[in-house]
């Protein structure tokens, strides 16, 4: 994640889910203030299991990142849009074809049986 952990500690952590809720190397949807946030729950990763990042793909204008295959290029773990497959760095959202795009990424964790994201 791109917060440190001073931040992460000031933050807002509001539960969007349960962690039943999730499926393994794969996306879900939730619906937070306004916007619509995939969740990719990767309960074999290293460092981190479940990443928070925008389910709007900049490139087709749907809501489909949520859909999108789990893969790894080059030792970083992406999303490839479902339509016209940009990957989508799930550390920080970064376009691995477009470095202008980016998508929003939110600080996300697994708590007590849920799933936080921390909000501003």
């Amino acid at each position: 994640m791109s917060q440190s952990n001073t931040q992460r500690n000031l933050a807002t952590w509001k539960r969007v889910c349960n962690q039943a809720d999730l499926v393994s190397n794969s996306g879900v949807v939730v619906w937070v203030d306004g916007a619509q946030v995939a969740l990719f729950y990767l309960p074999d990763a290293q460092d981190q299991t479940v990443y928070a990042i925008d389910n709007h793909d900049p490139e087709s204008g749907a809501n489909v990142i949520g859909r999108g295959l789990i893969g790894s290029i080059k030792g970083d773990l992406v999303v490839a849009a479902p339509i016209y497959k940009q990957h989508y760095r799930l550390e920080d959202g970064q376009c691995l074809e477009a470095p202008d795009q980016r998508l929003r990424v939110w600080p996300v964790r697994l708590n007590g049986g849920g799933v936080e994201l921390a909000l501003a």
